[in-house]
């Protein structure tokens, strides 16, 4: 009876470990890759919730053989139209026999890549009857995405949805729905191997970079990193006095920031922005920065103004305003209350923006047309990347309160088309 027992305990702690190993896995795979699920939502509509719950659950939590070799953590396979570099593994597909045979599947640069490539094969215009109904449902409501992709056929095994439900309720992946990658801190700790005492040092843009805290001196930081005040002053533009305390969060870069930034493409001024803030923010050098959209070097920037961070320069237009200048006098129609926001639509995931009161080309077939709108309306102009749902999060609007106020009967948009969002 004893030895039963013991057999028993033993059996039980290691399923216990075994959970325990699982468990630690998918957190540190939540902590991963959370941001990239967040901003796949942001610019495609996919909850954030669903995209990880599928990832962790067709990956292994990462550990898969084809996570690990191919950078495919959706399982995705080569179908017709996949013309990149492939893996080869055993799956579900079998030969005229009846045997087992290797299947061909998508394979990836990096994760992100693989993220990406997810979103497109779920919005890919040719599976619309397919998948499309998934992008009209409310983007917070997990389950109705989970049974969405079952019915759909997305996955062949039995209970998929509610493998989906459990991971993102043990999880509470449904946190991440809510969120915007501005909820996330700019700039990752640095490697360990890179790490120096006494220093805050992280990446921005893949640019080390120290952010001050405990009242360090530029001098302090340049005697533990080893780089000279001389390459500090180059990297960083403007540099305060070597030995004044710095204030908090304070950045320093040690290395040479770049020419273009890894991750958004446009920053709206805000309040107090000047092309230094902007270019130590993103890790994006002063100088390309003003090549790239045109700015002169005393130009007075505008609040909400578009800031271009990658890519080529802007096209020509009218040049920001020198400081020198007098400003221009500013006419208001008394009679009206249009908008127009196609410059100063906010960017993804920032908070919402009360647009400049002038008037929108009215020779756009897309304005709505009716005689006499209300005082305060506001409007988006539809760029690349937007969808309905990244609208909505943009200006605070439900989806469905987004499609009655424009009298849309479903979600498709086009460049250029003007919504109203207020």
């Amino acid at each position: 009876m004893r030895k039963k027992s013991f057999f028993v305990l033993a059996f039980a702690l290691v399923f216990v470990c075994q959970a325990f190993t699982q468990n630690t896995d998918s957190q540190d795979y939540i902590k991963d890759y959370k941001k990239i699920a967040v901003k796949e939502m942001e610019r495609t509509g996919i909850p954030a919730s669903i995209k990880l719950a599928q990832a962790l659950l067709e990956s292994a939590a990462g550990k898969s053989e084809l996570a690990r070799k191919a950078n495919n953590h959706f399982g995705i396979k080569c179908h017709n139209d996949w013309s990149g570099k492939t893996y080869q593994i055993e799956d579900d597909d079998y030969d005229d026999s009846g045997n087992l045979k290797k299947s061909c599947f998508r394979k990836y640069k990096s994760a992100e890549d693989s993220y990406i490539a997810h979103s497109e094969f779920l919005r890919d215009p040719r599976k619309e009857n397919r998948y499309g109904f998934l992008f009209r449902l409310n983007p917070t409501d997990y389950k109705r995405w989970a049974k969405g992709l079952r019915t759909s056929g997305y996955a062949t095994g039995a209970g998929y949805d509610g493998k989906l439900i459990r991971i993102i309720e043990t999880y509470k992946l449904y946190e991440l729905d809510r969120l915007s990658e501005d909820n996330f801190p700019e700039g990752r700790p640095d490697r360990p191997k890179d790490a120096i005492a006494g220093l805050d040092l992280r990446r921005v843009n893949d640019v080390k970079v120290v952010f001050a805290k405990n009242k360090i001196t530029v001098q302090e930081i340049s005697d533990k990193t080893g780089v000279s005040l001389k390459r500090l002053e180059r990297y960083n533009d403007q540099l305060p006095a070597i030995q004044d305390s710095l204030a908090d969060n304070t950045r320093i870069y040690i290395q040479p920031k770049r020419c273009n930034f890894r991750g958004r493409k446009w920053h709206y001024v805000q309040k107090d922005d000047t092309m230094f803030s902007i270019s130590q923010l993103y890790g994006v050098k002063v100088n390309q920065l003003r090549k790239r959209n045109r700015i002169p070097e005393n130009a007075e920037l505008q609040l909400n103004q578009r800031i271009k961070l990658k890519g080529f320069r802007i096209k020509k237009g009218e040049r920001p305003r020198l400081n020198t200048e007098p400003k221009p006098a500013v006419t208001v129609p008394a009679d009206d209350g249009f908008m127009q926001d196609e410059d100063i639509s906010p960017d993804p995931g920032s908070t919402p923006v009360t647009p400049s009161t002038t008037k929108p080309d009215t020779t756009d077939t897309d304005l709505p047309s009716q005689p006499d709108q209300p005082v305060g309306a506001v409007y988006h102009t539809v760029e690349k990347g937007d969808t309905l749902y990244n609208i909505s999060r943009r200006y605070g609007i439900p989806v469905d309160d987004l499609k009655r106020l424009n009298n849309m009967a479903d979600n498709t948009i086009k460049i250029g088309q003007v919504l109203r969002v207020k």
